[in-house]
């Protein structure tokens, strides 16, 4: 498989507000010199705690917002300045499929407005064309021909997110941004969309960037993973490799709070002590030093690098 997405050294700072206008003047440090690839037709998995910077990397990369520095290279070009018509073009191979369907859907525009839009704005065809294209790929993805006249409102949370992935796929995209695509559904419908996730992406060659908090749902959909802490990516795995032998010990302590059925399982939960540290004022060294068990020195005066060895990468002093 070739190389569709390469992040390189991407660093993102945010001015920290004191009030809805005033700077305080402190940076937070929301991305710190990230990098990672995604080859075609992979799903890459991106799991970590709330606040270590996963939905402000995709923003990044779909060029929502712009990195403080660092370079976005899509199938070799690079786009991390691009605007216009490059961008625009850009943006048709990249989309995204949103948390809560209900935000993301406009109410005040019927389901075939809003699954046919894509086609007009990209001048792909005229508005009755783009309508018929609708229909087609809502019924891929389980939704009624007969539902373009009816707005979001009249659907469940299930059915809505049906319909932001149709609207995602409406423009054949080379890589779908999935953030959080089941967060807000009951469990039943949980397996649903990831099963109709998987099967997309078979049909289509679709390459996935899939963002959860839950490393039960990462381990099931994504063929690598990236574990990230604080802004910096912590390690990078195969998926059967990360949960088999976590190196690590940050994604040691996050698999081993994962639940087991078997109530007889000895399991030892690794309980990290302490509070995740200000955005603001990052730790030295090793950002995860300070709720490390198995800290030293060294992790306290050196910012260890990514590693790479046996085809994955790490950023421990000590792996495990």
């Amino acid at each position: 498989m070739g190389e569709l997405l390469k992040v390189q050294n991407i660093t993102k700072y945010f001015p920290a507000k004191t009030g809805f206008f005033e700077s305080s003047g402190a940076l937070i440090h929301a991305l710190n010199d990230i990098s990672f690839a995604i080859a075609q037709g992979e799903t890459l998995g991106l799991v970590g705690e709330s606040g270590c910077g996963k939905s402000t990397l995709a923003k990044v990369i779909a060029r929502l917002i712009l990195p403080t520095s660092g370079k976005i290279f899509f199938e070799g070009d690079d786009i991390t300045s691009v605007n216009g018509a490059r961008l625009k073009k850009i943006r048709r191979n990249i989309q995204f499929v949103f948390q809560d369907p209900h935000a993301s859907l406009n109410p005040h525009m019927t389901i075939g407005s809003t699954v046919s839009e894509p086609f007009v704005i990209h001048g792909l065809s005229g508005a009755k064309k783009a309508l018929l294209e609708a229909e087609n790929i809502l019924d891929l993805v389980g939704i009624s021909k007969e539902a373009v006249k009816r707005y979001p409102h009249e659907f469940s949370t299930g059915q809505r997110q049906r319909i932001a992935i149709a609207r995602a796929l409406a423009l054949t995209p080379k890589l779908i941004i999935a953030d959080e695509p089941i967060a807000s559904l009951d469990v039943s419908i949980q397996a649903q969309i990831l099963n109709l996730l998987k099967e997309l992406k078979e049909k289509f060659n679709l390459t996935y960037l899939f963002i959860s908090h839950d490393l039960r749902i990462i381990e099931y959909i994504s063929d690598r993973v990236i574990v990230m802490y604080l802004g910096k990516i912590m390690e990078i795995a195969n998926s059967r490799d990360l949960y088999k032998h976590p190196i690590h010990p940050y994604t040691e302590a996050l698999l081993s709070a994962i639940p087991v059925i078997n109530p007889q399982s000895k399991k030892k939960r690794i309980i990290l002590k302490g509070e995740i540290p200000a955005t603001t004022k990052l730790p030295s060294g090793c950002v995860f030093h300070t709720r490390c068990i198995y800290v030293k020195q060294r992790c306290i005066d050196e910012i260890p690098k990514l590693t790479k060895h046996d085809n994955r990468f790490f950023a421990c002093h000590f792996p495990l």
